[in-house]
C-alpha cells in the first residue's frame, strides 16, 4: 500500500458533464488531473492540467485512445463519470492493468441493473425497498397519473408526464417500449453515496433537489434522514454496487419515500455534497489507489444550500 504513487495524475472521463467538471474541481490543488471527453469543446478540458479527446464509449477505439492519453500524460488513476463508459472499461480491465492505470469499476451486473430501469424496478421489489408501481410498455396494474420514460436513458430526455389515457397514449407513441410508473408526489431527493469494496456504505449525503434543469439539480439543500440512508444501504447491497453512486427518489410530508433510480457514478449535483463536508471524491480516489477509505472524512453537515453550484450555509 505504501509503495503506491499517489502523486501521479488522475484521469477523469466525461469532462464535458457536470459530474466530470465537479471531480476535476474537487481535485484541484490535491492531485494533478487529466481530462478526457469526446467533445473537443467540453468545458472540463480547460480546467485540468492536461487533456485530450477520446471517441465515444460505443466506438471500438474508445479504450485504446484512453490508454494512449494516460500513457502520454503519466496518469495512473482512473475516475469514470459516465455510466455508458463502464461496460467498455469493465471489459478492458486487463488492458487497464497492463497499462498501469489503476481503477475501481463496479461489477458489470450492477451497472446493468442501474442503467436498465426495468431491471432496477425489479431489484427494488426483490430488496423490499419502496419504489413506484412500474410497467414496461403498458400501464396495466400501474395507477395513474404516470411518468413515461425510456428503459435506458440519461437525465430528463424523453421523459413525459401523463395525466390521463390520451396523454399516456401520446407518450408511449413517442417512447416505444418505455417504462410507465406511477407519478410520485413529494420532494425529489438525491443521496450521493460511496460504497467500499466490501459492499459497505461508508458515506451518504441526502440532499433535496429543489430546482432541476435538464435532470441536474441546480438548487438543493442537504438534510439528515437515518431511515432513508438505511434503505439506501439495503438497495445498494441488493444491486451489488460499489464505488460512487447517486440514488434518486421522492419523499412526502409524512416521512415516506420511494426510489426511482441509481446512477453508478458521481452526480451532477456533487458540489453540494462536497461543500457539506463529505470528501466523496478524495476518498474514492484513495480507494482507487488501493488505500483505505476513511469514514470520518465522509460526514456531512445538514442544511447546506446550493444555488447554481455555489454552496453556502444558511442559518436562518
Amino acid at each position: 500500500m505504501s509503495s503506491v504513487d499517489v502523486t501521479a495524475p488522475v484521469l477523469v472521463t466525461g469532462a464535458g458533464g457536470a459530474a466530470g467538471i465537479s471531480v476535476i474541481r474537487a481535485l484541484d490543488g490535491v492531485r494533478p488531473t487529466v481530462a478526457a471527453d469526446c467533445d473537443p469543446l467540453a468545458a472540463g478540458l480547460h480546467l485540468a492540467g492536461d487533456a485530450g479527446t477520446v471517441p465515444r464509449a460505443d466506438d471500438p477505439g474508445f479504450v485504446e485512445h484512453l490508454l494512449k492519453l494516460a500513457d502520454r500524460t503519466g496518469a495512473a488513476t482512473l475516475v469514470c463519470t459516465v455510466a455508458e463508459e463502464l461496460p467498455a472499461l469493465g471489459a478492458a480491465t486487463a488492458d487497464l492493468r497492463r497499462a498501469g492505470l489503476r481503477h475501481w469499476l463496479p461489477a458489470a451486473d450492477a451497472v446493468t441493473t442501474c442503467v436498465d430501469k426495468w431491471a432496477f424496478a425489479a431489484a427494488c421489489t426483490a430488496a423490499d425497498v419502496p419504489a413506484p408501481a412500474t410497467g414496461l410498455g403498458t400501464a396495466d396494474g400501474v395507477p395513474g397519473p404516470w411518468i413515461v420514460k425510456p428503459r435506458t436513458g440519461r437525465g430528463s430526455r424523453d421523459v413525459h408526464a401523463a395525466d390521463d389515457g390520451a396523454d399516456l397514449a401520446r407518450a408511449l407513441a413517442r417512447v416505444p417500449g418505455a417504462l410507465v410508473q406511477t407519478r410520485l408526489a413529494g420532494t425529489e431527493f438525491t443521496v450521493d453515496t460511496l460504497v467500499d469494496r466490501d459492499g459497505v456504505l461508508v458515506g451518504a449525503v441526502p440532499r433535496w433537489r429543489l430546482v432541476t434543469k435538464a435532470g441536474i439539480s441546480t438548487v438543493g439543500r442537504t438534510f439528515d434522514h437515518p431511515e432513508l440512508v438505511a434503505a439506501v444501504a439495503t438497495l445498494l447491497v441488493a444491486v451489488g454496487l460499489t464505488g460512487p453512486a447517486c440514488v434518486q427518489g421522492f419523499a412526502d410530508d409524512a416521512g415516506g419515500f420511494a426510489f426511482t433510480e441509481i446512477n453508478p457514478r458521481f452526480s451532477g449535483g456533487l458540489p453540494l455534497s462536497l461543500a457539506a463536508g463529505a470528501d466523496l471524491v478524495g476518498e474514492y480516489v484513495r480507494g482507487v489507489d488501493g488505500l483505505p477509505v476513511r469514514r470520518e472524512r465522509l460526514v456531512h453537515r445538514a442544511g447546506v444550500t446550493m444555488m447554481r453550484h455555489h454552496a453556502e450555509v444558511f442559518t436562518g
